[in-house]
């Protein structure tokens, strides 16, 4: 499927298989983890505020505990929405990759076993990173609104579990690009038999 797509489009596609010269998915990855590993960083800074509250007050930075929360929620629900755009990214891409079908990652699966694992992985991942985002604003505008701890100890190690999943999610990920050359320009050139480097002149 994914070679006839390829030679539908023909030429329009560039030396790294896609009809633009730098892939969008992997950009909007590291937004999706910033974004995600930023609010729960920061609520958990939240949590531990009267711990810190005197480091804080020494350093002369005016923190207050519900700044952190603040900055928590807000990069919460912008991850929510980018993940939407990855995730899109991610599929439209792995449509247009045209992987070696004799290579296995170091994981021992073939191309096609790793791009369907990443699929369905960044499909978990959006539903999980959505329902966080739901579970954190029943926790600021309802269940906790009047507390100084906006959030729950529950949702601060489920933030830290979707941390472990994202490591191997995003390593399938790097399977694709490293090992099979998944949009990388060079590995592309080097198959059709071309020389990258003359590409830099």
């Amino acid at each position: 499927m994914s070679s006839n797509l390829i030679d539908s489009l023909g030429s329009s596609l560039g030396a790294n298989g896609l009809p633009y010269p730098i892939p969008i998915h992997p950009n909007l990855v590291h937004l999706t983890l910033g974004l995600f590993i930023v609010a729960i960083g920061f609520d958990i800074v939240g949590v531990l505020f009267p711990l810190q509250k005197p480091v804080f007050k020494w350093l002369a930075i005016p923190a207050t505990r519900s700044n952190f929360f603040d900055v928590g929620w807000y990069n919460m629900l912008a991850a929510a929405g980018v993940t939407f755009l990855t995730v899109a990214a991610g599929f439209y891409e792995i449509m247009l990759v045209d992987p070696p079908p004799d290579v296995k990652s170091v994981w021992g699966l073939q191309a096609m076993e790793t791009m369907l694992w990443h699929g369905v992985g960044g499909v978990l991942l959006l539903l999980l990173i959505v329902l966080m985002t739901v579970w954190r604003g029943f926790q600021r505008f309802l269940w906790r609104q009047d507390r100084g701890q906006q959030v729950q100890w529950s949702y601060l190690l489920a933030g830290l579990g979707i941390f472990a999943l994202m490591f191997v999610h995003g390593t399938l990920g790097a399977q694709l690009a490293a090992e099979f050359g998944a949009h990388v320009s060079a590995d592309r050139l080097l198959r059709l038999g071309e020389d990258p480097s003359l590409w830099l002149k």
